[in-house]
């Protein structure tokens, strides 16, 4: 009876040793995947992904691990490893329209326009008001020159957000594209008035203003896009410049 009574005891210590080490396995999962949020908002990108990392080798069900590890692959400019960890999201969760949308980003910055497509289009299918999925679609049809799928996008989005300012540039390049310069002015012009710190505004506003004969105005866009830290295209500047009897 006294073994019986030391083996319960022994048994007991036993399991209340293996319950400590599983609520600490736990938290110290936890912590990583907080440290990894927080790493990433503060822009250190290779120590939130090797903590999500961690996160990963300890649980890989964790919720959003590889969403969040995916997140910052791409904003590291990983692409493949970004895909590949949104497609674990999309296992995963695979009515998140915003997992779809994120992996379209991504596949539309290593080139696979169609593929992107075909996630935004996801993205839609699944929530019909998602006016980033919109845009985002809207702007792979204008790289494709399917101008009036794009402008049909890109209205969308800014009915569902009309404060969407990257729609409005968009748009306002799609415009662009087919010569309608008048409505380009008028979305890059929206574009600025809801974000007067949108470099890209200027930059592409610049564009349709040397179009339009008006290099004094596109050369202050120039200029004020390069203040914003958005680097214009050399070779459209060097051309403004010959057309203003500007340098050698």
């Amino acid at each position: 009876m006294k073994k019986l009574k030391t083996f319960l005891i022994i048994s007991l210590v036993f399991m209340g040793q293996l319950m400590l080490a599983f609520n600490s396995y736990a938290g110290t999962t936890k912590e990583y995947f907080d440290q990894g949020l927080s790493d990433g908002q503060q822009g250190d990108l290779t120590q939130a992904i090797s903590n999500f990392t961690k996160v990963i080798e300890i649980d890989p069900d964790f919720p959003n691990v590889y969403f969040n590890r995916g997140l910052a692959y791409y904003k590291q400019g990983d692409f493949d490893q970004a895909i590949a960890d949104y497609t674990k999201a999309i296992e995963e969760r695979p009515n998140d329209p915003v997992n779809y949308n994120n992996r379209g980003n991504a596949l539309d910055a290593e080139g696979s326009l169609d593929q992107a497509i075909l996630d935004y289009t996801k993205a839609i299918q699944l929530s019909p008001d998602y006016p980033d999925a919109y845009n985002n679609r809207g702007f792979d049809y204008t790289k494709e020159e399917n101008f009036t799928q794009a402008i049909a996008d890109l209205n969308k989005a800014v009915e569902l957000d009309p404060k969407h300012v990257t729609a409005y540039v968009n748009r306002g390049i799609a415009y662009a594209k087919q010569r309608n310069f008048t409505q380009a002015i008028a979305d890059l012009n929206k574009a600025i008035e809801l974000d007067p710190q949108y470099g890209k505004a200027y930059s592409n506003r610049a564009v349709v203003y040397y179009h339009l004969n008006d290099y004094s105005k596109a050369w202050a866009d120039v200029h004020k896009a390069d203040e914003l830290g958005v680097a214009v295209n050399q070779m459209f500047v060097e051309r403004l410049m010959q057309s203003m009897g500007i340098g050698g």
